[in-house]
């Protein structure tokens, strides 16, 4: 098995974040404002924030399917990186959360592109099959870990053949990795990621970015 050829110490991980694209002044506001919060654990991390950016230009996508807003920074990402045509729906059950971000929304001038769906996700999904508007470049899953396989497999569904699905913390803090562990979120996750490896539906890969980060290219 081979190893990483590094680790991140403060350091290394400060150069990582000052080498990233300059953050746009409205993300670095929404950022710093979340940050005191008491859950500003669920925000994306820094540098996922061009990542994401990068991947939704990359497969030229103009519409994004978010499950899980929190404040809305990675909905900004999206939003700020889709074309002046493109839409986020983002679908959240805690409009007070939701709420933080859309001042943001607002000032950075791409509140328009972004439709709020309020509600249990797993609802909205069915809403979304049932509504059979136009398939999703690219998913993105950062909610509640419970859920995730239905999320994962309602984002196959909704996502066009050649789209991204993409799930946030797939390595889930390192406890995925731990055999003893049985927190059921651990569990969850740790099967969920042994399944994708093995999914033909999708060409998928793990990477070590945040909290661990899986992409699937929908085949």
């Amino acid at each position: 098995m081979g190893r990483p050829i590094i680790s991140f110490g403060d350091s290394l991980y400060a150069y990582l974040v000052a080498h990233q694209p300059p953050e746009h002044d409205e993300l670095r506001k929404l950022r710093e404002r979340t940050a005191v919060m008491p859950n500003a654990r669920l925000q994306i991390t820094i540098e996922q924030g061009p990542l994401l950016a990068f991947l939704a230009k990359l497969i030229g996508a103009r519409r994004v399917l978010e499950i899980g807003t929190f404040t809305g920074y990675s909905t900004l990402v999206f939003a700020l990186a889709l074309p002046a045509d493109g839409l986020v729906v983002t679908c959240d059950v805690n409009d007070e959360w939701v709420s933080v971000g859309r001042a943001h929304w607002q000032r950075a001038k791409v509140a328009q592109k972004i439709d709020v769906r309020l509600g249990a996700a797993r609802d909205t999904l069915t809403t979304l099959r049932r509504e059979n508007g136009a398939p999703f470049d690219l998913v993105f899953i950062d909610a509640n870990k419970e859920d995730y396989d239905f999320y994962y497999e309602g984002a196959l569904r909704l996502a066009r053949p050649g789209g991204l699905v993409i799930l946030d913390n797939t390595l889930f803090h390192g406890s995925v990795a731990l055999p003893d562990t049985t927190d059921p979120r651990t569990k969850v996750i740790r099967d969920l990621n042994a399944k994708i490896a093995s999914d033909e539906r999708g060409d998928r890969a793990m990477v070590a970015v945040g909290d661990g980060m899986t992409l699937v290219y929908v085949r």
